[in-house]
């Protein structure tokens, strides 16, 4: 008898009991597998049934709102008085001074953000980006509140020295500081999207006689174009959202207008002025919140979608 048929005959009289442990070490792996998996299926779960619990709750208290509101009015008025006699719905001023105040942060956190971050990934060297991110982490790690106190107390007296008219409510004060509280999410995420671009794109740049600028600007940048419109939209939502900055600084008095320089409310500093009071539960005014509430959500919806659509297209692109 050869010796192989000798080895293949003891490999199997040996792998009987090893296939056994085998087979009961890949039913225990199986078993920690699903639980695992279950245990990820209900985390997700919990994030997707918290949100639709506030989409509902927002939804069933607006219901009763505008059987009382018609939509038009509340599309279309100028005014929001809704806790005076003369009482009006229009919910354009809240809006205005949310687009406002959102639009004054972007124009300053989204081009030094973007230049920060290709400075960190381009430019800078290892121990700078080391000791710099953390930094940029330490402002995200503020409390809103003193943002709101920081523009009320800092900036807004020396935006008044270069305009002596600024009053001491305005909206162009906590718009610089809601910037700087969204430099961080912008420089981390861009910097983090122009670090995951291949080093191969870089040194073909190099390879033609591009400059290192010339290389961050039209290959690095367009490459991480997905990753920085997402930082952008997230940006955006946080700027939308903000509450307790708006709320100090930006003055509580509903106005419709667009100019920075005039005090004017936010929805998220009038859902805070209401919520704040001894409004009964189901009257008008306490109603009224859940409707602007409502119509946060609608915009932070609509710019997630955007940014999501604007991501796969560049990502197709590119």
């Amino acid at each position: 008898m050869s010796k192989s048929i000798v080895m293949a005959r003891e490999a199997i009289h040996i792998s009987k009991p090893t296939i056994e442990k085998m087979a009961a070490r890949r039913r225990t792996r199986q078993r920690r597998e699903l639980v695992i998996e279950s245990g990820l299926f209900l985390a997700a779960l919990v994030s997707v049934a918290a949100t639709l619990t506030i989409l509902a709750v927002l939804l069933w208290e607006s219901v009763g709102f505008f059987e009382t509101v018609p939509l038009t009015d509340f599309l279309t008025d100028t005014l929001w008085t809704p806790l005076f006699d003369d009482a009006h719905y229009g919910i354009l001023p809240l809006l205005a001074g949310t687009v406002v105040t959102s639009a004054v942060g972007l124009l300053v956190a989204i081009p030094v953000g973007t230049v920060s971050a290709i400075y960190l990934s381009e430019f800078a060297s290892l121990r700078l980006r080391e000791t710099i991110k953390p930094a940029l982490e330490l402002l995200g790690a503020v409390p809103t509140v003193v943002y709101g106190y920081f523009a009320l107390l800092v900036v807004t007296p020396a935006l008044q020295r270069l305009w002596p008219d600024l009053p001491g409510f305005n909206m162009l004060g906590p718009g610089i500081v809601i910037g700087i509280m969204i430099l961080p999410l912008v420089i981390s995420l861009s910097e983090d999207a122009m670090r995951a671009v291949p080093m191969v794109l870089r040194e073909g740049s190099y390879a033609v006689g591009a400059t290192r600028l010339q290389t961050a600007w039209r290959v690095v940048v367009p490459a991480a174009t997905s990753g920085i419109v997402a930082a952008y939209v997230l940006g955006v939502s946080r700027a939308v959202g903000e509450t307790m900055v708006v709320a100090i600084a930006a003055g509580q008095n509903p106005n419709l207008t667009w100019n920075p320089t005039e005090p004017a409310a936010t929805i998220t500093a009038y859902i805070v002025q209401v919520a704040l009071g001894d409004l009964p539960h189901g009257s008008i005014g306490y109603q009224s919140i859940f409707a602007a509430g409502l119509v946060l959500a609608v915009m932070t919806f609509t710019f997630n979608m955007l940014g999501h659509f604007m991501r796969k297209r560049f990502r197709e692109v590119y």
